[in-house]
């Protein structure tokens, strides 16, 4: 009985893939699947799962859960990542976090466009929760991947969950950090701060007053000349509708409510960071406005299994769907090394 119930459990997470929504090509060498797990507060994720085809079925292969960037969604760069390792030989598992995309979808009764510093942790280790348990995965040996604010997450997770054998963090942002602090600490004080909390929690109660979420500002509808060139990738990639669009992302057709921000001014993401043990490999673009993000991280880890790779002449952007800067031979040596 305890064997069809497992069995019942099983096949109930995993939905065949019937139609191809991606912004990257298909891939001839993988087998998609798209699944579905909880988190420990109950939330429905839900995921695409990579499988090499061709594959032995009694196979017990390492594994990666993907996540990010922050405001996108698994049909994008998570995606992109998480097929190229798949073609590698690695089962991955790139998913949307907590009220975005397909989870929220999934999650009629809770609210979407909403972050959480510890909730999106969680999500990482709910992704580890499945892959641990799904019937052609080692649970020895499973790594994961984050991408711009993701990348933060991920470390978050590392620092947590046992678990994770080996981190890659590409072009990442400390989601805490440019909360509390601005872009480049550029309103690092107690009275700037003051002043964003007055503002965040008087939107609190008219949001209660409303029964509603009010949106914050996303990306424009359309450029300036004068806009900074991060803004300009952003929109290049996330509003271009042969590139990076997607009508579930965040980043593409809307903005994060604006409340959001609240909790990651108060509770910063990377306290424990020094304590990762396992491996981390930290990528990042030479002229990426977020470089400091990653140089600053890197500073905190310790250990000879960590590396911080800057990408020559690579914006932040780049490292979301140009192949030809996104180094994926390192990235699949790196997973090679460290899951085995």
């Amino acid at each position: 009985m305890k064997f069809l119930l497992a069995f019942f459990l099983l096949f109930t997470s995993v939905i065949y893939s019937k139609t191809w929504d991606k912004t990257f090509a298909k891939s001839p060498n993988v087998e998609l699947k798209k699944v579905k797990f909880k988190n420990r507060y109950g939330i429905v994720l839900v995921g695409d799962l990579y499988i090499p085809k061709n594959m032995d079925k009694n196979a017990k292969l390492s594994a990666i859960a993907l996540s990010g960037p922050f405001g996108a969604v698994k049909e994008q760069v998570s995606g992109l990542y998480a097929q190229n390792l798949a073609e590698q030989g690695f089962i991955t598992l790139a998913f949307d976090p907590s009220f975005t995309g397909e989870s929220a979808l999934a999650n009629k009764n809770l609210p979407t466009n909403v972050a959480s510093p510890d909730i999106n942790t969680e999500d990482f280790s709910a992704a580890v929760d499945f892959l641990s348990n799904y019937k052609n995965v080692d649970p020895t040996k499973i790594g994961i991947v984050g991408i711009c604010g993701f990348g933060g997450f991920a470390l978050n997770a590392a620092a947590m969950d046992t678990r994770i054998k080996a981190t890659l963090v590409s072009t990442m942002y400390d989601m805490s950090r440019v909360n509390a602090n601005g872009y480049n600490d550029a309103q690092d004080s107690k009275e700037d701060r003051k002043k964003l909390k007055e503002a965040l929690n008087s939107q609190r109660s008219q949001d209660f007053k409303n029964a509603t979420f009010a949106i914050g500002t996303g990306l424009p509808q359309s450029l300036k000349e004068d806009d900074p060139q991060f803004i300009k990738d952003y929109f290049n990639y996330y509003k271009n509708k042969s590139r990076g669009y997607h009508s579930r992302s965040i980043n593409s057709t809307s903005a994060w409510n604006l409340s959001s921000s609240l909790s990651f001014i108060n509770m910063p993401i990377l306290a424990y960071a020094d304590e990762i043990d396992s491996a981390v490999l930290m990528i990042h673009g030479e002229n990426a406005h977020s470089r400091y993000f990653s140089e600053d991280a890197f500073k905190k880890l310790e250990g000879k299994n960590k590396e911080l790779f800057i990408i020559d002449e690579a914006s932040h952007v780049d490292l979301y769907d140009n192949l030809e800067k996104i180094p994926f031979a390192k990235i699949t040596e790196f997973f090679k090394t460290n899951l085995k």
